[in-house]
């Protein structure tokens, strides 16, 4: 038997950074049907699951047998912590450019000490 498989759809949805009335908007439905879906007040049936599936771009297998806890693991290993890589992104860029800024400082400062 497949555990909750509304929560894993939701966890693929957020991994792929997409919104609940985009999915809502693609099946057709309002908002709050579709989030009745995620929170398993509506039975999710194979057709809706296929359906949602083809919408996050996964196969309707992987969806139900998503494990968020090895996506964590892997996100771990590669040097991701936590699931919204476009904020880690920026958090990246931002230490780089610091770096830069502090070694272009460094460098000015040896280049007058050495002319000293």
């Amino acid at each position: 038997m497949i555990l909750q498989p509304e929560i894993k759809i939701k966890q693929i949805r957020e991994l792929k950074n997409l919104t609940q009335e985009h999915i809502a908007n693609q099946l057709g439905l309002s908002v709050r049907a579709y989030s009745k879906i995620e929170t398993g007040e509506t039975q999710l049936t194979i057709n809706r699951l296929n359906e949602i599936s083809n919408i996050l771009g996964v196969d309707p297998m992987e969806v139900l047998g998503f494990d968020e806890k090895q996506i964590f693991n892997n996100c771990k290993q590669d040097g991701y912590i936590g699931i919204n890589h476009i904020s880690t992104s920026e958090k990246l860029l931002q230490q780089y450019e610091e770096t830069i800024q502090s070694l272009k400082e460094q460098i000015s400062l040896l280049k007058l000490l050495s002319n000293n």
